[in-house]
């Protein structure tokens, strides 16, 4: 009877992972209005942190900005992808931050400023699910049909099923 409820607990949990979405229309930000790569960090995380799924916002804004000075994350074509790895991190997660126009934020990129944030949040133990995660993005961002969807869809509902199909290999 134990080994069955265990049994039960693990496929729950396993369903739970499975089932949770890494974005939701909650952790999209449209017209964002940010002074600074900093200033957009903060405004994401501060999405992340009310949808629960960091328990530290100053914490965690740490990890990001730690990591933000070691190596740029601006990606040609005007995308921003400030990141960490996190004990605050209670499952990875992404908030969208789409730049109000004329408001792009330098993050580094050679080729200019960017419109389009995501801001990815792992927790600390996951780190091949990190690096699968900003691989399976980055291959995305690439295109550019995909981050011309992302800037006209003008729909956080959108703008979440968008990040979500696209990771929609990535066994979260």
């Amino acid at each position: 009877m134990a080994q069955a409820t265990l049994k039960g607990h693990h496929l729950a949990e396993a369903l739970d992972r499975y089932d949770a979405e890494l974005t939701t229309p909650d952790m999209v930000i449209l017209e964002m209005d940010a002074t600074d790569k900093l200033d957009a960090s903060k405004q994401l995380a501060r999405k992340l942190y009310d949808a629960g799924r960091i328990s530290d916002l100053d914490g965690f804004l740490e990890h990001v900005n730690a990591r933000e000075h070691q190596l740029a994350t601006g990606l040609p074509g005007g995308v921003g992808l400030p990141h960490a790895r996190s004990e605050f991190v209670s499952r990875t997660s992404i908030a969208v931050g789409i730049a109000k126009y004329g408001k792009a934020l330098d993050f580094g990129a050679a080729d200019g400023p960017a419109n389009v944030v995501l801001l990815i949040a792992t927790p600390a133990s996951s780190f091949s699910d990190h690096l699968e995660v900003l691989a399976t993005l980055a291959r995305s961002l690439s295109k550019e049909s995909f981050r011309d969807s992302l800037r006209r869809a003008y729909d956080a509902e959108v703008i979440a099923e968008l990040i979500n199909s696209s990771l929609v290999f990535f066994d979260h």
